[in-house]
């Protein structure tokens, strides 16, 4: 576990918030609850993934981009020895870009990943006095992965709720939850995230394939808001030049 902290600054003024970040919806989450007033404290967690390198390198940015108050990155593996999922699983392919039927779950699924990180990132806040968690899933994401639905992150905040302590007042938070990766990345847009610094990729460190369901998202969000994205691709498609 390896942490760095900002310079100390007075947080009477504005509540904090601890929000996961490294890929492009985290990023904007970020942007979005400071512009919301609060303080960060941005989380990191490598779980064997394959690009995790890379998501550690984009996180660091955004700290030193959002004049962060604290970060904290942790080392966990217990996801990657529990494997099931192309993401941790060298022997399970990432498989290109497919139309995936909704009562098929992808193989990119890690499973319950995301309450193994809301848990860490509770613990984060409740250690540090802020008052919301947020997390950028949106309907693209709970489409395939039963921890990214509204009805999880409902039940999730009833765990907070009973398993902190009485004074302990945390909102988990997932401002895009009903919203698709295009309306992430004009909200993006508009609050001047550095997206050069988030990576999607669920293949490789760099550069992006182009071809995974991680990339084809984003670019075509990007495309559809008439921005290029700024990240390198090995293979970027005809429609996101």
């Amino acid at each position: 576990m390896t942490e760095t902290t900002a310079d100390s600054k007075s947080t009477e003024s504005s509540p904090g918030a601890v929000v996961p970040s490294g890929g492009m919806d985290s990023a904007t989450a970020a942007y979005e609850a400071r512009d919301r007033g609060y303080d960060l404290y941005l989380l990191h967690t490598s779980y064997g993934q394959r690009t995790e390198d890379r998501e550690l390198e984009c996180a660091k940015s955004l700290a030193e981009s959002l004049d962060a108050e604290a970060f904290l990155a942790i080392e966990t593996s217990h996801l990657e020895r529990i494997g099931a999922s192309s993401l941790t699983d060298d022997d399970i392919d990432v498989e290109d870009a497919v139309e995936t039927p909704d009562d098929e779950i992808p193989d990119t699924y890690v499973p319950f990943r995301n309450a193994n990180l809301l848990s860490m990132a509770v613990s984060y806040a409740e250690a540090n006095d802020c008052e919301a968690v947020f997390i950028g899933a949106h309907s693209e994401d709970f489409s395939g992965y039963p921890d990214c639905s509204p009805a999880f992150f409902e039940a999730f905040q009833s765990v907070v709720d009973t398993g902190t302590k009485p004074e302990t007042d945390i909102t988990v938070e997932a401002p895009f939850v009903e919203w698709s990766k295009t309306d992430i990345a004009e909200r993006g847009v508009e609050l001047d995230v550095p997206y050069e610094d988030t990576w999607s990729c669920y293949r490789e460190n760099a550069p992006a394939c182009g071809t995974c369901d991680a990339c084809k998202f984003r670019l075509e969000a990007f495309q559809r808001i008439g921005v290029r994205d700024p990240v390198e691709y090995e293979q970027r498609p005809e429609y996101a030049d």
